[in-house]
């Protein structure tokens, strides 16, 4: 335990401040200033980590990380030990210190009757103030296998697979379909939460390890899915839950109601200095944005940056809010209304908004909505009577995803589909054709960053046993015998 008394002394959070709202919305730039260096702030709140007996943040983190370890090493200024302790649970600490909702705070035992300890902004200090003292090194295998693997989809599922098999000595191949590296990470999160330059920084490292990267690649038309497989002694299926969930209601087609993916990919291709043809902006529009998340926030802060005119959030289930309920004491996860940095600047959130239509006749126009009622079964409806129109000329859906858009691996390859819609697979992460395995989004839905860089892992070490062994596989062959350039 760093500081006995810390907690004591210390009981508020304290977190670096964000640049200035009229300031930031000028600008694609992350909103927070991360890196603090040997800050006194920092050094108070790692010393109000209390060491618990038993660290409820270790079962909050599907990573497992060694929150109370790293703790004690920052409030010692003992940064290149805390930075190996980061990565012995976590690929990239600078992804998910950035962008993940941090359960493990909500874990906190410090929670029972204090604010939590800032887990995610000590991490995320960690990391950058690593890369800023060059403390982050490739790390080459000592030795090479004769294996192969293919890793498709480089999210940080994909990364994080591609990552932990380069280490053990394999060969490996990360294919993706988009013209970087990244996944989501590259096109779906916005720069003013995730600047791209903390990914290009990782995929130098991967690539100074050994790991080999093909963008502009869609598996399943060239190469197919099953020639893939012909080619590799493995395979890694991980291109993500990319299907949006479908907004049934009149009016869905009209030209101007957009998937959020859609227009948060064409916005984030701009920045990163693209050019995107028909582009689809906020600018000087009135935005509705159908869904309350992540995503929703993320298509906030863009449209705000993007000049739009009005931009309103409408949320299907009630308010939640502000402090814990006192019937969902620690260490149950609460739900509390979330203030992403986006909310704070500048829009309209709605709660209890169901969409009945999308009006209008060449182009969306607005919207019918009406209050959200809750039928004695769960289900929500739209209260009749309580109907209302609203102006858009722009409506984003960010409704959260489906699941996998697994038709060409399922028709190829032959991998069966779980009921609920992503890849079937067992406890090892193998689907149903041997040699073929999934990780992250594809094979459990829609999820959080810090389950797909876990899965990412675990799905590593299941390949790994299967490539050294199974005695009965045969004697690989290299991809390029196999007439496949990699």
């Amino acid at each position: 335990m760093a500081d006995p008394r810390g907690f004591l002394r210390t009981r508020d959070r304290e977190l670096p401040e964000s640049r200035p709202v009229p300031l930031r919305l000028q600008d694609w730039r992350e909103v927070h200033e991360h890196r603090v260096g040997d800050s006194p702030y920092l050094t108070r709140q790692a010393g109000r980590c209390m060491d618990c007996g038993i660290p409820f943040c270790h079962q909050g983190c599907p990573l497992g990380n060694l929150i109370p370890e790293w703790n004690d090493l920052v409030w010692r200024g003992q940064w290149e030990e805390a930075i190996e302790r980061l990565h012995a649970t976590n690929n990239f600490p600078e992804f998910t210190g950035r962008i993940c909702p941090a359960p493990c705070e909500n874990s906190c035992v410090l929670g029972i009757n204090q604010p939590p300890v800032t887990i995610k902004n000590i991490e995320v200090s960690i990391i950058d103030e690593a890369w800023e003292r060059g403390l982050v090194h490739p790390v080459v295998p000592d030795r090479l296998t004769d294996s192969t693997v293919a890793v498709v989809g480089s999210g940080p599922a994909g990364l994080a697979v591609a990552q932990q098999l380069t280490r053990a000595g394999h060969t490996v191949v990360v294919f993706e379909k988009d013209d970087a590296i990244g996944g989501l990470l590259r096109y779906g999160v916005p720069d003013f939460k995730l600047e791209k330059a903390h990914i290009d920084r990782r995929v130098a490292q991967m690539e100074a390890e050994g790991t080999r990267f093909r963008t502009g690649v869609t598996v399943g038309e060239d190469p197919t899915w099953d020639e893939l497989r012909a080619r590799f002694d493995a395979v890694v299926i991980a291109i993500g839950a990319s299907l949006p969930r479908s907004l049934r209601v009149e009016g869905r087609a009209l030209p101007g109601v957009v998937n959020a993916m859609t227009y948060l990919s064409q916005s984030n291709a701009v920045v990163a200095g693209r050019t995107v043809a028909d582009q689809i902006t906020a600018t000087d529009k009135d935005v509705i944005i159908i869904g309350g998340g992540d995503t929703g926030s993320d298509c906030l802060g863009t449209a705000l940056r993007q000049g739009a005119r009005s931009v309103t959030t409408l949320a299907i289930g009630y308010q939640p809010p502000v402090e814990r309920p006192q019937d969902q004491p620690w260490p149950t996860t609460p739900r509390v209304l979330e203030m992403s940095s986006s909310h704070e600047e500048g829009g309209e959130r709605t709660f209890l908004a169901s969409t009945v239509q999308i009006l209008g006749t060449d182009r969306v126009e607005g919207l019918r909505v009406a209050e959200t009622d809750y039928l004695p079964d769960g289900r929500r409806v739209p209260k009749v009577g309580t109907e209302k129109e609203i102006p858009a000329d722009l409506v984003l859906v960010a409704m959260g995803f489906a699941g996998p858009d697994a038709t060409a691996v399922s028709d190829q390859l032959g991998v069966s589909i779980a009921p609920s819609g992503p890849i079937a697979r067992g406890e090892d992460y193998a689907t149903t054709v041997p040699g073929v395995f999934v990780a992250g989004d594809a094979g459990r839905g829609q999820s959080l960053i810090v389950w797909a860089i876990a899965e990412g892992r675990a799905v590593a070490a299941e390949v790994d046993k299967y490539l050294t062994g199974a005695t009965e596989l045969p004697v690989p062959v290299r991809p390029q015998d196999r007439g496949f350039q990699i």
